[in-house]
């Protein structure tokens, strides 16, 4: 294929990534009915069908499904060793897209960027605040930041912050009439706030650990959210038991609104890491985010 068609590709891989003509089009700065004639004008050089395309969605064909396994992987590697080479100058320069859940983003990438960006005028970027297991190399992040238990195998992971603690909190006029749950077990007489898990659907079972015995509790109670801030205030407003963490807890334990149970049965557990595909060509910009989001031990 001519060398001028490498666009027409990056087109098709953009449509492919979407699911949608209007979103690739707006990412790639065309407007959708280009985007259009431009596949439409590939598949009649290549004499094969590589999009099924209906009023509310696009899909690739088996050809098309061949070709994107085929090519997108190279082209990206191709991408991001011109952006690297763009970025050999003296200041680090581009745009770093990062998904992060939302306390991730506030607590601890935040307050390290206050400190880098003003440094570096030429760099920018992008936090997509999102509390899904967000697969970062199809969604086009250069990294994601979860807690070091969800970060796969497969990828370079550079912690950011110290371990974390669960907690098991409730206002005291909830505990006023019931009793202080002493072990997991006793959760099941108690009006549990639940959390709605955002990337398959269910209901998030409460861990626990004590010693070598772990449990797992299905909770009940009278409210679910998908948002862990949400599940706070209801436990402050006695509405029932949240599980959550202990450093966005820890106000309201401090000042009384909140009290804690079952401490002993919520050891630690690695904190959040930065991590991004091993394959990743590291560019002066990225390497300079690293650095500055690494988490300095005390």
């Amino acid at each position: 294929m001519p060398r001028a068609n490498l666009n027409d590709l990056s087109a098709f891989l953009a449509v492919v990534r979407e699911r949608s003509f209007t979103r690739a089009a707006a990412r790639l700065g065309v407007s959708p009915s280009a985007l259009s004639h431009t596949l439409r004008a590939l598949e009649e050089r290549l004499g094969v069908r590589l999009l099924n395309r209906t009023t509310r969605s696009v899909a690739p064909t088996e050809a098309g499904e061949r070709l994107w396994r085929a090519v997108g992987p190279r082209l990206e590697e191709v991408e991001a060793e011109l952006e690297a080479l763009g970025e050999l100058r003296a200041k680090p320069a581009g745009t770093i897209r990062i998904s992060a859940s939302d306390y991730a983003a506030h607590a601890l990438l935040l307050p390290r960027l206050t400190a880098l960006l003003p440094r570096y005028p030429d760099l920018k970027v992008e936090i997509s605040i999102d509390d899904r297991l967000v697969d970062i190399v199809a969604e086009r992040f250069d990294a994601g930041v979860r807690d070091g238990e969800q970060v796969a195998k497969d990828m370079i992971a550079v912690r950011i912050g110290p371990d974390l603690r669960m907690a098991v909190v409730g206002a005291p006029a909830y505990f006023a009439t019931r009793p202080r749950p002493r072990q997991p077990q006793d959760l099941t007489a108690h009006n549990c706030i639940n959390l709605r898990l955002p990337t398959h659907g269910g209901l998030y079972a409460w861990e626990f650990q004590k010693g070598r015995r772990k449990l797992n509790v299905h909770v009940e109670g009278q409210l679910v959210f998908n948002q862990p801030g949400a599940m706070l205030k209801a436990a402050v407003a006695g509405l029932g038991l949240a599980y959550v963490l202990e450093d966005v807890a820890a106000p309201y334990l401090d000042d009384g609104r909140l009290e804690r149970v079952l401490h002993d049965w919520c050891p630690p557990f690695p904190g959040y890491h930065l991590y991004y595909p091993s394959r990743r060509q590291a560019s002066p910009a990225f390497a300079l985010l690293v650095e500055a989001v690494r988490h300095q031990a005390p």
